[in-house]
């Protein structure tokens, strides 16, 4: 290494690895520093350049005088992240590292992630670390050779500074209302009760939980509505009679008897085709909601596939807010690419035949387009990765496709004087749906009767149903939400919910139900402090933050609105924070305890899920210990929670949630000798392997229950 040389700040070393074997080629050499944190060196064009990586963010907002647990808590001083946390500890080499390098360098050019966190964490690093006001940026959305090398030739004279200071601006503020709201949960059960648990809230936290709890009241206080349809069942079609709804079944009844044993005559068919048009590309959010919809990934886990996807260039930059590809990829030169995987090459084949216009939406990202692939083959996927890959891929390709046509039957018959109504639509060209293959989830009904024509009637039948009460929400349609209600960020939604979930607010499913916990808690804060759960307030601070990146505001000015709104909130909830405690924790208890029974013990006692720090892992035990020591282990390297009495469909024992962060909860039965068991070795052993685990050992799953000693 020479005396002056370049050093390029990528942000995690995956992506330092990428810029260095762009640029290195045959001059590239890697280095490690104290036998774990890799650096490179190389020499482009005649420049010496040295290549190091942060891993995430070295630097994070901390109390400036630690004096006991308190609030309102306002001071506040950035540090590195290893002296803020224990759990951080692996931060400090890579900082060391940087620190060291940077001292010679005659240039730094910053390389991270082209959005806020990304501007926010390398600026820290940058005058924190390196002592520098400014560096020079490189601009990407893909890591392929060509397009890094591009942000190298074409590397701008400055950071974004204005997006810096947003970012800054943004993890203050959530420090501020984290901390402070934290604290006055947790402080309020604490003095009322005696009892210390760590609740929480924030500035998006609270917003979105009430979101939740709104829809969990409506459906708690719905009462179903009974009501009746008539329908017709012939051989060629199903129908309903025109009325739909009948709210009284005597009216029904009566129709009823006037049909019954008549002829069914089709008295009229409508037809009407209409186009349907192609998609719009893929931005983060419609990727994690479709992820969601098709594959069944969890947002979070669809964020980190899509992530890892793209430090291996595989596809662009994930976290995007656009929906629109400009010409300026190339859309050619990517489908060129393509072809070089066989599944692809028909397709972009056939699309390469016409002009290569995309269905672009309206949504646009300033610093990045649409998820698109690059064109690179991809190695070693893994079936979930696989298929992530080919959703984006073949909505890519579906978006330069013509509009399906299809076709809406609406169809009346006669059945004395009483009309019933039958609907099908179908497809009459698929056009963009053959690429978007097997993603496209369309009913398809097909009907074909003329009119004039008799039908075979095989049943008239009263129907009796009920209205149902609102759905809620799922993991990918709860983001939708907030994107639309424009609370938090494309990259921190799925973060939040998780968040949600951790604090026990929230239970993990294919639908998200709200714990009595995260009912009382909106409930407290919306009777004795209902300006915490303010929308309008979070989405002021993001109007803020958005005027601070356009130079039209600053941290400061931002920064005092919040200690001011700050100090008169919690100065209230102070006065009543008694009471509030008081209702918390009953509430507290309430959910641990729901969240921990399995079934009614043999000895009258209950088997509880219960958490050892000693071996790091849950187990399951009963209630009535030291008097029955009955206990089952459980696999290690989940968080597990009670189903509320559900029952496995093999065996019919108990099941329990097996929670990861990011992944899909797994309903575990407890039984040892489940017919299911080989499949849930297997899962864990793919899946689930720790650093640290002893492989010698049996498992959990050939385990069965035994006694504490």
């Amino acid at each position: 290494m020479s005396e002056k040389y370049t050093m390029i700040l990528a942000e995690k070393p995956s992506a330092a690895q990428k810029i260095a074997e762009a640029l290195g080629d045959k001059s590239l050499k890697k280095s490690i520093y104290l036998k774990k944190i890799p650096y490179y060196e190389l020499n482009y064009n005649g420049t010496e350049i040295v290549v190091v990586c942060a891993v995430g963010h070295l630097y994070t907002v901390s109390e400036m005088d630690k004096k006991g647990w308190k609030y309102p808590v306002f001071k506040m001083e950035w540090k590195p992240s290893y002296e803020v946390s224990k759990s951080s500890a692996y931060t400090k080499p890579y900082l060391d590292l940087i620190q060291k390098i940077c001292k010679n360098a005659k240039e730094i050019i910053l390389a991270t992630d082209l959005d806020i966190e990304g501007e926010t964490l390398g600026y820290n690093i940058i005058r924190f670390g390196c002592g520098k006001k400014d560096a020079l940026r490189m601009k990407f959305s893909t890591t392929t050779k060509e397009d890094l090398r591009e942000a190298y030739d074409k590397v701008m004279k400055h950071i974004d500074h204005g997006q810096a200071e947003a970012g800054i601006t943004r993890h203050e503020l959530d420090w501020l209302f984290g901390i402070n709201l934290s604290r006055a949960l947790t402080l309020s059960v604490k003095n009322a009760t005696g009892m210390f648990k760590i609740l929480s809230s924030g500035r998006v936290q609270g917003p979105a939980l009430k979101i939740l709890a709104l829809r969990e009241l409506e459906i708690q206080k719905f009462i179903p509505v009974p009501y009746w349809e008539l329908a017709l069942d012939t051989k060629e079609l199903d129908a309903l009679h025109e009325h739909g709804k009948f709210d009284d079944r005597k009216e029904v009844e009566k129709i009823y008897e006037k049909c019954k044993g008549h002829k069914a005559i089709v008295k009229k068919v409508d037809r009407d085709r209409f186009n349907q048009d192609a998609p719009h590309p893929f931005d983060l959010t419609a990727l994690q909601v479709e992820a969601y919809k098709v594959l069944r990934i969890q947002p979070s886990e669809t964020l980190e596939i899509a992530q890892s996807l793209y430090i291996n260039s595989y596809i662009s930059y994930p976290r995007t807010s656009s929906n629109q590809l400009p010409e300026s990829i190339g859309y050619k030169k990517i489908m060129d690419k393509l072809k070089a995987q066989a599944h692809y090459k028909s397709f972009c084949e056939e699309l390469m035949k016409g002009p290569l216009k995309p269905n672009n939406g309206k949504k646009t990202d300033e610093a990045h387009p649409a998820i698109y692939p690059t064109g690179e083959v991809p190695e070693d996927l893994d079936e979930r990765e696989r298929k992530l890959y080919d959703l984006i891929v073949k909505r890519f390709l579906a978006t330069f496709a013509k509009a399906a046509v299809r076709e809406t039957v609406n169809i009346t018959i006669d059945v004395n004087k009483e009309n019933f109504i039958a609907k099908g639509t179908r497809t009459i060209e698929a056009n963009w749906h053959k690429y978007y293959h097997p993603y496209v989830k369309l009913q398809e009904e097909e009907i074909n009767v003329d009119e004039k024509q008799e039908l075979k009637v095989n049943s008239l039948d009263i129907l009796d149903k009920q209205t149902a009460p609102p759905r809620r929400y799922t993991p990918a349609s709860i983001i939708k939400e907030l994107e639309k209600r424009r609370l938090g960020t494309k990259a921190t939604r799925s973060e939040i919910i998780e968040n949600l979930f951790d604090r026990n607010y929230l239970k993990k499913g294919d639908s998200i139900e709200v714990t009595g916990l995260g009912l009382k808690a909106i409930e407290v804060l919306d009777k004795y402090c209902p300006d915490i759960l303010d929308e309008k307030l979070t989405r002021d601070f993001e109007r803020d933050m958005d005027k601070i990146r356009k130079g039209k505001s600053n941290e400061k000015e931002t920064l005092e609105h919040a200690e001011k709104f700050l100090t008169k909130v919690l100065g209230e909830f102070k006065e009543k924070e008694i009471e509030i405690g008081k209702e918390l924790a009953g509430s507290y208890q309430e959910t641990m305890k729901l969240d921990s029974f399995v079934e009614k013990c043999t000895c009258g006692g209950d088997l509880q899920i219960r958490y050892t720090p000693k071996f790091k892992s849950y187990f399951i035990a009963c209630s009535k210990y030291p008097e029955c020591k009955i206990t089952r282990s459980l696999p290690r390297g989940f968080l597990a929670k009670g189903t509320g009495g559900k029952r496995c469909d093999a065996c019919g024992a108990p099941e329990i949630l097996l929670i990861k962060k990011g992944k899909r909860p797994w309903q575990f039965c407890i039984n040892p000798d489940c017919p299911k068991k080989d499949e849930y070795k297997k899962k864990t052993v793919k899946k689930n392997t720790y650093e640290g685990d002893d492989d010698s050992k049996p498992s959990a799953f050939d385990q069965p229950f035994t006694s504490m000693p």
